[in-house]
C-alpha cells in the first residue's frame, strides 16, 4: 500500500524577510522584559514597521507566549501579503523554535509559498526550523477525498548562516529525519485491516527497496529478511506465535541489517509490532480499543530509524528486529495459565493476555543478543502504567544507567520529553513469582506494572548494555495538533534514537 502526503520544495537562503515575495512570511515573537518583540531573524521586518510595530502588537493582543499564532495582512509595508507571528516564549531555544515552526505550518495551509524568518543563525536552529515546519505540516490523507488545499509548493528557510557548510548539512539532515518521522506516522495511522503483520512486513520490504534504489554506488545497502510463521515455529519463537496465532493474519519477524565500512559501534534495535491489540481473551473495553492500530509504533520506529541512519551514512552498524503479530480473540488464542516456551528456551506463564507486547519483544531480543551488539535498545507502546506515571507526552526510559543517560541526552537534543524510571530489586522477585514456569508474564499487582515489564525484558538482554523506551503515552496523539506534533501517530523517539546514534558516531 502506498501512502502519500503533501510535499513542498524546501530551500535555505539568506534573503531578506522584508523583501521576499513569498506569499506568507513567518516571524517569531519573544516575551521581552518590556513586552513582546520580534525575535532574531525578523530584524528587517521590525525596521520596516518602525515605531508602528509595538502599537500594532498591542492592538492585536500579541503576547509572544508559546503556541500563539497571529496572522497580519501587511499592505505595502512588506513585499509579502501576509505576516504570521508565532510565539516563542521567553527563551527562543531550539525546542521553542521547533514547536513554533510546526504551529506556523498549520497557520497558512493555503499559501503557495512561505518564508520562515525564525531564529536560524546556527546549525541547531536551522535544524529546528526545518524539522518543525515539515512535521507541523504533516497530514495523513490516504483515506480522504482529494482537496485543493495541499499546503505550500515552496518553503524558504531564511538564515544568515545559509552559506555555511554546517548549516547546509543541518538543513539537509533535518529533511532526512523528518521524513523518517513522517514515515513512522504514516504506518501508525494506517487502519489495522490494511496493515496486518504480513502487509506490514511487505511495507517494510518495499521501504527498504526504495531506500536501496537511491543508494550511491559503493555505499552500503540495508538488507531485510522476513521470517514467516513456519520459520518462527521452526526457530521456537513461542512468544510471537503465542500472540500471533490468535489471528487469521499470521505473525512475522522482520530483520534489517545496515553494515557501513569501519563502524564505530554496533547497536541492536528492537521494536514492538502488535498491529492491532484487542487484549486477547482478556478483552479490552470497547472504548480502549479504537486506537489500538498504534500498538505497532515501536516496530515502525526502529525500521524508520534504520533507514534514516543509512541515508545519513552514520558509521554505526545496526541490527534491527521488528516482531509483528495481531492480538485477536479466537479458538487459537493464548489462555491465562498457558505456558509459552520462548526463543532460547525460557518458559513464561501467561496471566494477562493483554500484556502481549513483552512476549513478542522477548523472542526478538534474544535474536538481537545473538548478533553480539554493543548495546540493545527496544521501543514499545508497552504499558498503561507508564502513561499513568508520566502522562501522555513523556517517554519512560529504563535500563542500564549509562545507556539510559545517553538516551536522555539524545532526547533533550531532539526536543522529545523523556524521563528516567527505575527497575527496583523487588521486580526480580515479582517476575519470578510463577510456580510452573521460569518467569511470570504478569502478576496483577496494581502498582509498578511498567517497571515489572522492564524487569521482564531485561531477562532477555544476556546482560548487554540496554535501554527500554516505553512510548505508550506519546506514540499517539488523540487530541488536537500542537507544536510540531500532528493528530494521530507522532513518530516519537525516531529523532531521539537518530541523535543517540549520531552521538555514538561522533565519539
Amino acid at each position: 500500500m502506498t501512502v502519500s502526503s503533501a510535499s513542498a520544495h524546501y530551500s535555505l537562503r539568506t534573503a531578506s524577510p522584508a523583501k521576499t515575495r513569498a506569499e506568507a512570511v513567518v516571524v517569531g515573537v519573544v516575551q521581552g522584559a518590556k513586552g513582546p518583540e520580534l525575535a532574531d531573524g525578523a530584524q528587517e521586518v521590525a525596521s520596516a514597521y518602525g515605531r508602528k510595530l509595538r502599537p500594532l502588537l498591542a492592538t492585536l493582543g500579541v503576547t509572544g507566549k508559546e503556541g500563539e499564532v497571529v496572522r497580519v495582512p501587511v499592505g505595502d509595508t512588506l513585499a509579502t501579503s501576509l505576516l504570521v507571528l508565532v510565539g516563542l516564549g521567553a527563551d527562543p531555544a531550539p525546542d521553542a523554535v521547533r514547536r513554533a515552526a510546526g504551529a506556523a505550518a498549520r497557520a497558512v495551509p493555503n499559501a503557495t509559498s512561505v518564508a520562515l524568518a525564525l531564529p536560524a543563525d546556527s546549525p541547531e536552529l536551522v535544524r529546528a526550523v526545518t524539522e518543525g515546519h515539515l512535521l507541523g505540516g504533516y497530514t495523513f490523507t490516504t483515506y480522504r477525498a482529494p482537496t485543493e488545499s495541499r499546503g505550500p509548493g515552496e518553503v524558504i528557510v531564511l538564515s544568515p548562516a545559509a552559506r555555511r557548510r554546517e548549516a547546509t548539512a543541518a538543513f539537509e539532515e533535518a529533511q532526512v529525519v523528518a521524513a523518517a518521522v513522517a514515515g513512522t506516522r504514516d504506518w501508525v495511522n494506517i487502519p489495522a485491516s490494511d496493515l496486518t503483520p504480513p502487509l506490514f512486513a511487505d511495507a517494510v520490504v518495499a521501504a527498504v527497496a526504495a531506500h536501496n534504489k537511491g543508494v550511491a554506488k559503493g555505499a552500503p545497502e540495508v538488507s531485510v529478511t522476513v521470517l514467516d510463521e513456519v520459520a518462527l515455529a521452526e526457530m521456537g519463537c513461542g512468544g510471537i506465535l503465542g500472540v500471533g496465532n490468535s489471528s487469521d493474519a499470521p505473525p512475522r519477524l522482520v530483520e534489517l541489517t545496515y553494515e557501513p565500512a569501519d563502524p564505530v559501534a554496533h547497536v541492536a534495535l528492537v521494536g514492538k509490532g502488535v498491529t492491532f491489540d484487542t487484549g486477547g481473551l482478556q478483552l479490552k473495553p470497547g472504548s480502549s480499543m479504537h486506537d489500538m492500530k498504534q500498538d505497532m509504533a515501536g516496530a515502525a520506529t526502529v525500521v524508520q530509524v534504520t533507514l534514516a541512519v543509512a541515508a545519513l551514512g552514520l558509521p554505526v552498524r545496526l541490527s534491527t528486529y521488528a516482531p509483528m503479530a495481531e492480538n485477536m480473540v479466537s479458538g487459537s488464542a493464548a489462555r491465562p495459565g498457558d505456558v509459552l516456551s520462548l526463543y532460547g528456551g525460557t518458559t513464561v506463564e501467561i496471566s494477562n493476555t493483554d500484556a502481549e507486547g513483552r512476549l513478542i519483544l522477548a523472542d526478538a531480543m534474544v535474536r538481537a543478543t545473538e548478533a553480539k551488539p554493543d548495546v540493545i535498545i527496544d521501543v514499545a507502546t508497552l504499558t498503561g502504567h507508564m502513561v499513568a506515571a508520566l502522562g501522555e507526552k513523556i517517554t519512560g526510559v529504563l535500563g542500564s544507567p549509562e545507556v539510559v543517560e545517553a538516551v536522555l541526552a539524545a532526547a533533550k537534543t531532539a526536543g522529545e520529553e523523556s524521563w528516567p524510571m527505575p527497575i527496583p530489586e523487588i521486580m526480580d522477585e515479582r517476575i519470578r513469582s510463577s510456580k510452573v514456569a521460569d518467569l511470570a508474564q504478569h502478576d496483577w499487582i496494581r502498582w509498578g506494572g511498567g517497571l515489572f515489564a522492564a524487569a521482564f525484558l531485561r531477562e532477555f538482554t544476556a546482560g548487554l548494555p540496554w535501554a527500554h523506551l516505553d512510548i505508550a503515552g506519546p506514540a499517539y496523539n488523540g487530541g488536537g495538533a500542537y507544536g510540531h506534533v500532528a493528530f494521530g501517530g507522532t513518530g516519537v523517539s525516531v529523532t531521539t534514537l537518530v541523535d543517540y546514534l549520531r552521538a555514538l558516531a561522533a565519539r
